[in-house]
Formats: structure tokens, C-alpha cells, sequence
């Protein structure tokens, strides 16, 4: 299994009523984008959260949260929390607003 089906659905439930929002499979899991840019993902059992580097430090010191270093290299702005981390929720939901309210600050991507 490339991604927690579970975590999807249970992100596609919070995100699915926002507008502009869609899905791509990304990096061995899958991504969710807002007006083309990504918002979360779905790597194995962990979320892929974009922070921004604003936020990445204060993320980091959190519980179940670590560096995000695909392919052996940190991604500034991007952090792994781990299943423990959305195990609830008000956690889930925690990430999913944090993630939401960094990517309404960029320009739109390309789709």
C-alpha cells in the first residue's frame, strides 16, 4: 500500500467541500492541491503537511511531527506527521487548516 486509504478519505471529508480542490498521485502517494498547488498528501501512513518555512520550525517542535527528507533531503516548509499525530479529529483538522491557510498566501499553480 503506497498510501493510508483511511487518512484519504478521512482528508477528502474536511477538504472535499472547499473549492478548487483536487487530487494527484505524487511521490509514491497522494497529493491534494488547491487551484494546483499542494496543500497535503498521503505518503504510507503519514501526512504530508506544507507548512510553509514560516511555520516549519513551530510544526517541527510538535509530537509526531518530523522532518520531511524525501528522497534524503529535507524540504523546507514540508513536514511528515506521523498517524499518531492525526489519529483524531481535531488533530486532522489542526494540519488541514494550518496546510489551507499557508497555500491561500501563494499565487495559483499551474494545472
Amino acid at each position: 500500500m503506497a498510501y493510508d486509504e483511511h487518512l484519504a478519505s478521512r482528508i477528502r471529508a474536511v477538504l472535499g467541500r472547499a473549492p478548487g480542490i483536487s487530487e494527484r498521485k505524487m511521490f509514491g502517494g497522494l497529493a491534494f492541491m488547491r487551484n494546483g498547488l499542494m496543500v497535503v498528501g498521503v505518503l504510507d501512513s503519514s501526512l504530508v503537511a506544507r507548512v510553509g518555512k514560516g511555520l516549519h520550525d513551530e510544526s517541527l517542535s510538535r509530537a509526531h511531527v518530523r522532518v520531511m527528507d524525501f528522497n534524503g533531503k529535507p524540504m523546507g516548509g514540508y513536514v511528515y506527521v506521523d498517524a499518531a499525530g492525526t489519529a483524531t479529529d481535531a488533530d486532522l483538522a489542526f494540519w488541514l487548516q494550518r496546510c489551507m491557510d499557508f497555500v491561500a498566501t501563494l499565487p495559483p499553480g499551474k494545472r
